[in-house]
């Protein structure tokens, strides 16, 4: 199934736009991933003090033509949260550790996925990748992002950026997602895919670091 995915998306090829965005996302990840390796050691370490397991968190994300991968982010629950729970996080979830909580509110758990940017799994911008659970829930029309690299973050991201909270106030917080937060950022995505340009993706960019710094 995931390579008739692939046949079928393969056919649109390769454009001027899809080559800039591709050096302009390989060049900041390797100089990202120089100038901030003294934050990775130091989060390592908190991580690993705070406590037991590994210090990356992988989980299996679809991404362009709907292929597989792996997303990197710095571990913020216990070893088995998802054993434990739902995929989604609401409030305050007892999974999250400790450093766990600073790491999510800060957007720092994010920074290994400048591996995944290198790698050419992720964009810097672009529709945030979802888990295979939640994708069987997509339109035919709602696959086109798969058209285009998942991103670190996007349109959807900035404005749900405290999704936990507003999930932890529903009697269903998988069932509001499913019906409505992911909707609208799949509609938000829909929008992106139209619009997208180097001076769009600097744009969300920025306004990302605004809304994180703020």
């Amino acid at each position: 199934m995931e390579g008739k995915a692939v046949s079928q998306y393969k056919t649109q090829g390769v454009n001027l736009s899809d080559i800039v965005k591709r050096a302009f996302d390989l060049m900041m990840s390797f100089f990202g991933l120089i100038i901030l390796s003294p934050f990775f050691i130091i989060i390592s370490l908190l991580i690993k003090l705070d406590s037991l397991g590994p210090v990356l968190f992988k989980q299996v994300r679809v991404g362009r033509y709907e292929k597989s991968f792996k997303i990197l982010k710095f571990r913020t629950m216990v070893t088995d949260a998802e054993k434990r729970g739902a995929q989604i996080t609401v409030g305050r979830d007892s999974r999250i550790t400790r450093v766990g909580h600073f790491l999510r509110k800060s957007k720092l758990d994010e920074l290994p996925q400048l591996i995944n940017v290198f790698k050419g799994d992720m964009s810097f911008v672009g529709p945030r990748p979802e888990v295979p659970k939640y994708t069987q829930y997509y339109t035919k029309n709602q696959k086109r992002i798969f058209e285009i690299r998942p991103g670190i973050t996007d349109y959807a991201s900035i404005k749900y950026r405290d999704e936990n909270e507003i999930l932890a106030l529903s009697s269903n917080p998988e069932k509001t997602y499913i019906d409505e937060i992911m909707v609208d950022k799949l509609k938000l995505n829909l929008e992106y895919l139209e619009k997208k340009s180097l001076f769009t993706d600097v744009k969300i960019i920025l306004n990302t670091l605004y809304r994180i710094v703020k």
